[in-house]
């Protein structure tokens, strides 16, 4: 078996090896472990009872890593994206109308057209098309929002009526051990220790447990209970809310599947399989019972750790897989003991900055929009929109129409129907 999979990976190839592969894969599990307890609490705002939501969401992340790691051979995690999870439940469901199991259909149809694009030359063209500039700024978009994250978890930053964002309590115990936390992460990865970065994620998990912080403890799903929503789609054909929905839910899930994976994947070749093994795994989301998988930013924590090949997300495929076993200790784990691994992946995905020519206006503003609007929006897919949208009018204005490709207006124009059919939707 271990020869197999050293082939069926090439690990040699890729200048890997098993301990970095498996320390990788554990880094991204433990990073992403939190979606196993947050998603079926907000798939329970749509009517999605919590049992089923919690097997749904396990079952879909074992099966995006696995079509990830044998299909793509890439070291990215396919997990239910926050966010869009929230855009399923409370705009799809809750504002527009429509039932769970409405919404279910919306996420696979969507999923349909994903896999359309995805696997004919119309996908590759739209990634091709992201001009350099951009994509650093979606590199480092995604590490500033990924920051902004941990600093919440960590309890550094909280909400502020007057200032939106103020510092936090730095009395409250979350805080500190936090900060220890990320002193030991930081350290030992500038040391390049191995697995600093899992041993940063127990570090801060076993200070806060040995003072009694701990995270809400999750019981043992009901497996049952799964099948009241395993493929229960119902599509209102005559419905213009619902046709609405999947056309908003289509071009969040292909152009922030777009934006992740660029910004991500340590090799350009794998870019069209991964995309491929997303679009699939989207299909599969609807008819599973949950709101869409994403190419979840934390794959970062594992590319950072080492992980370079499909073994990283076969070795998170056995921890989700495992997970349903051990729920309760897994929601014991408190959510900011990730937060001093999301704060130094963010610092590291900021050094695409320095790739940007914001010597040329022209280039650097579009790209600046995606840097900041990604993590203020609390939406990668807002934030690549603002950054699409502006970067052929500033080319137009400045007399550059002709250095920008027919894809990109293309993209621009889609981004613009998105946002103002958002607009109305909401």
């Amino acid at each position: 078996m271990k020869g197999w999979l050293e082939h069926r990976f090439e690990l040699k190839n890729h200048g890997s090896d098993w301990r970095r592969e498996w320390t990788a894969g554990m880094t991204s599990f433990f990073t992403a472990a939190y979606i196993i307890v947050v998603n079926p609490l907000i798939l329970q705002d749509a009517g999605i009872p919590i049992h089923a939501g919690t097997v749904a969401t396990v079952t879909v992340s074992v099966l995006g890593c696995l079509l990830m790691a044998f299909w793509a051979n890439a070291p990215i995690i396919l997990i239910p994206g926050m966010g869009v999870n929230a855009f399923f439940s409370h705009t799809l469901v809750q504002s527009l109308g429509l039932d769970w199991k409405e919404g279910l259909a919306a996420v696979t149809l969507s999923g349909i057209l994903f896999l359309v694009a995805a696997t004919t030359p119309l996908g590759r063209k739209w990634a091709q098309a992201v001009p350099p500039s951009l994509q650093n700024g979606i590199t480092a978009g995604i590490g500033l929002f990924l920051t902004f994250i941990g600093l919440q978890k960590a309890e550094w930053i909280r909400p502020d009526a007057d200032t939106f964002i103020a510092l936090g309590d730095f009395s409250r115990p979350v805080a500190w051990i936090t900060l220890v936390g990320l002193v030991v992460t930081m350290l030992l990865y500038a040391r390049r220790t191995t697995g600093s970065l899992l041993i940063g994620i127990a570090v801060t998990a076993g200070l806060s447990l040995a003072v009694g912080v701990t995270g809400e403890a999750a019981s043992a799903p009901n497996v049952t209970a799964w099948g009241g929503v395993v493929g229960q789609l119902h599509i209102p054909w005559l419905s213009v809310a619902f046709w609405a929905a999947v056309g908003s839910m289509t071009m969040i899930v292909v152009f922030e599947n777009i934006g992740l994976l660029n910004g991500m994947l340590p090799s350009p070749e794998q870019f069209p399989r991964a995309y491929q093994a997303t679009a699939v795994s989207t299909v599969a989301s609807g008819m599973l019972g949950t709101s869409p998988v994403i190419a979840s930013a934390e794959s970062a924590s594992g590319i950072a750790a080492g992980g370079r090949i499909g073994l990283t997300s076969l070795v998170t495929a056995i921890g989700f897989g495992l997970s349903l076993m051990i729920l309760p200790v897994i929601g014991a784990i408190p959510p900011h003991a990730a937060a001093p691994v999301l704060i130094v992946i963010g610092a590291l995905m900021m050094q695409s900055v320095q790739r940007i020519p914001f010597s040329d206006f022209s280039e650097g503003f579009p790209a600046f929009l995606i840097i900041a609007c990604i993590p203020l929006t609390s939406s990668i897919a807002d934030g690549l929109a603002l950054g699409f949208i502006a970067y052929p009018l500033v080319k137009g204005a400045m007399g550059q129409r002709r250095q920008v490709s027919p894809w990109v207006y293309l993209i621009a124009g889609l981004f613009l129907v998105h946002m103002v059919a958002g607009s109305l939707i909401h």
